[in-house]
């Protein structure tokens, strides 16, 4: 029995069970940010209610609760394996049912992000954060946009040959990611719509003077 790795599972799911963002809220702002948003317990609103200061300090504690249990298991105690796996879920499952919150937490993308600094340090978060970028500056959906960068991460790691640790722990992370964006996934992604009027800046005038060509009456014919 790995009882370093027991440990390590419990104070993960403890450190990512604790609402820092909720806290920051509260102590801060003086404010429920489960009232802004999507209502999510996450950093995100703490950005939407405080402005930048107090959500990045938001976004500092939520991400550090998924990096620290899970840094220490793979670089100070060199845990590997299942094990590895198991820490690594735990954080990120311990923000989603936060006994803190009555087991409804968020929806834990910052600290996903702790768990892949963890495992990697730069690498990983590297290519998450460009791959999330693009896709929230492409789609309407954020669901989709988490679940897109997900997909980014595996064939990255695929490709370049990552550490399996690497790969089954992206693998739960992101099954547990699909869960807590399961409505956003009901319904197709899609493009920004002032995205589309800038590639396709022509379609939409035509679009525009055809229905303005309906409302004033039929076209004439010869």
């Amino acid at each position: 029995m790995n009882v370093a790795a027991i440990a390590l599972i419990v104070f993960g799911f403890f450190c990512g069970s604790i609402p820092f963002a909720v806290i920051v809220g509260r102590r801060g702002l003086n404010t429920d940010i489960r009232d802004y948003g999507d209502g999510n317990p996450g950093a995100f609103n703490v950005l939407r209610a405080g402005g930048f200061a107090w959500g990045g300090l938001a976004v500092i504690l939520e991400i550090s609760k998924g990096a620290l249990p899970v840094g220490l298991a793979a670089y100070i105690f060199g845990i590997d394996g299942t094990w590895l796996y198991l820490i690594s879920i735990a954080p990120p499952l311990g923000h989603a049912f936060s006994p803190f919150l009555n087991f409804k937490g968020g929806k834990a993308i910052a600290a996903t992000g702790g768990v892949l600094i963890g495992l990697s340090l730069w690498e990983l978060p590297l290519v998450a954060m460009t791959a999330l970028t693009v896709w929230y500056l492409l789609l309407t959906s954020s669901g989709w946009a988490v679940m897109l960068t997900a997909f980014v991460l595996l064939i990255y790691e695929l490709i370049t040959q990552a550490p399996t640790d690497w790969v089954v722990s992206t693998i739960l992370l992101t099954v547990l990611l699909a869960q807590r964006h399961r409505a956003e996934l009901t319904r197709l992604p899609r493009i920004k719509s002032r995205l589309v009027k800038r590639i396709f800046p022509t379609a939409t005038e035509i679009d525009h003077d055809s229905s303005d060509h309906v409302h004033n009456g039929s076209p004439d014919r010869h």
